[in-house]
C-alpha cells in the first residue's frame, strides 16, 4: 500500500469514526431523567452555531470558534461522554492524547490541523477559546431549558452551573434571554 493510499484510508477512517458522534447520546442528561437525550453530534452542531454567533457579537473570529466547537467533543468516540460525577472515579487520557491517536493514520496536514484545534481549545486563552467554551456552556443551558419545558424537572443544576460559568457578556445576555423564552417562542420573533 502506498503512503497516499494509507493516508487516505487513515483519514477516511477518522471521518467514519466521527459518524459515531451521531449515534452516541450525551449521558449526563440520563442522570436528570431525560429518556432520549441529544447526541454528541447534535450538541456539537448547535455549539458551533452558538460559537459563531457569540464570536460575531464579541468581535472574535467566528470561523475559528466554530472549528473549535466542532472538534471539542470528538474524543468521545473513544472515551464516551463521561458525566462530571463519573470523572471523579476515572483517570482518562487527555483530549489531546485521544485526538492524537484518532488522527495518527490520517494525512499529515489533517493530523496536525485537528491536533492544533484541540490543543488550542483545551489549553489556549485567546478570545476565541473563551468564546468557544462559553458556546459549549450556553448550548448546555439552552438544552436544559428545552428539557425542562418538556417536563424534566431535574435540569436546574445544569442551568445554574452553565450560567455561572459563562465569561462573556454576550453569552450571559443570551442565556438570560433564553431563560425567559419557550422553545417555540422564536417563531414569534419573525411574525411581528
Amino acid at each position: 500500500m502506498t503512503d497516499d493510499t494509507a493516508q487516505a484510508k487513515g483519514t477516511a477512517g477518522f471521518l467514519m469514526e466521527m459518524g459515531m458522534l451521531k449515534r452516541a447520546k450525551r449521558s449526563g442528561w440520563w442522570i436528570a431523567g431525560v429518556k432520549d437525550p441529544e447526541s454528541i453530534a447534535e450538541h456539537s452542531f448547535r455549539t458551533a452555531v452558538i460559537g459563531s454567533v457569540l464570536a460575531m457579537m464579541e468581535g472574535a473570529d467566528p470561523a475559528k470558534v466554530a472549528l473549535m466547537c466542532v472538534f471539542h467533543d470528538t474524543q468521545e468516540t473513544r472515551v464516551g461522554d463521561i458525566p462530571h460525577i463519573g470523572r471523579r472515579y476515572l483517570s482518562a487520557a487527555s483530549n489531546e492524547e485521544v485526538t492524537a491517536d484518532q488522527v495518527s493514520a490520517a494525512h499529515p496536514a489533517v493530523a496536525a490541523g485537528v491536533q492544533q484545534v484541540v490543543e488550542e481549545y483545551e489549553n489556549g486563552s485567546s478570545q476565541e477559546v473563551v468564546v468557544a467554551h462559553d458556546a459549549d456552556k450556553l448550548e448546555c443551558l439552552i438544552q436544559a431549558v428545552e428539557y425542562r419545558e418538556q417536563g424534566c424537572a431535574n435540569v436546574q443544576n445544569w442551568i445554574d452551573t452553565s450560567l455561572a460559568s459563562l465569561k462573556t457578556s454576550s453569552a450571559q445576555a443570551l442565556a438570560e434571554a433564553a431563560l425567559t423564552m419557550t422553545a417555540v417562542e422564536w417563531q414569534q420573533t419573525y411574525l411581528r
